[in-house]
């Protein structure tokens, strides 16, 4: 059984993106640690961080996005009561059973700092979240135009996620689009 998706109207933090924090890397370490430990008998490739915050110097939501990759999802289920004894609440998302993933936040779903993707190795969605992000830190023209595109959909559609994630997609398809994922 799985749950329901956490609506975007139930988010309390704000659509708004700040400048990089250089300390975004230390809470990812620090998140990085006490994950492991709840997620070891299932990974099968290290807890990654991606999305904005991953990626110097680029603009961003400050919620650390994390990767966990595991065999087989329906095995790492187990992992639910080990992540939410550490903190890290289920938040299912859209997309989960279609990209076979869970989806977990802290401290809470509507007031996130960190999110935390767990995927199947078998799927290709990790590898392409990690392509965009490699691109964007070896490719500083992608990163910057990336931050001002967010940065004028946020503005956009403050009120609106799911419009803001729609509005960027294509940016990032053609990024991605240049980038092996393999």
């Amino acid at each position: 059984m799985t749950a329901a998706p956490f609506p975007d109207s139930a988010r309390l933090d704000p659509l708004a993106m700040v400048a990089y924090d250089p300390a975004w890397p230390a809470r990812f370490d620090a998140a990085r640690t006490a994950l492991i430990g709840a997620l070891l008998p299932w990974l099968v490739h290290d807890i990654e961080h991606i999305g904005s915050t991953a990626v110097p110097g680029l603009t961003a939501k400050p919620i650390i996005d994390m990767l966990a990759v595991v065999q087989d999802i329906d095995a790492a289920r187990a992992a639910i009561g080990p992540l939410t004894n550490i903190g890290w609440l289920l938040a299912p998302q859209p997309d989960d059973d279609a990209i076979r993933r869970l989806s977990f936040c802290t401290p809470t779903p509507e007031r996130r700092t960190h999110h935390l993707h767990v995927v199947e190795d078998e799927s290709q969605a990790w590898r392409t979240w990690l392509a965009f992000r490699d691109q964007l830190r070896s490719h500083p023209d992608d990163a910057a135009a990336y931050g001002t595109l967010k940065t004028e959909l946020a503005a956009r559609y403050a009120d609106d996620r799911a419009a803001y994630r729609a509005a960027k997609a294509p940016f990032i398809e053609a990024i991605v689009a240049r980038v092996d994922t393999r």
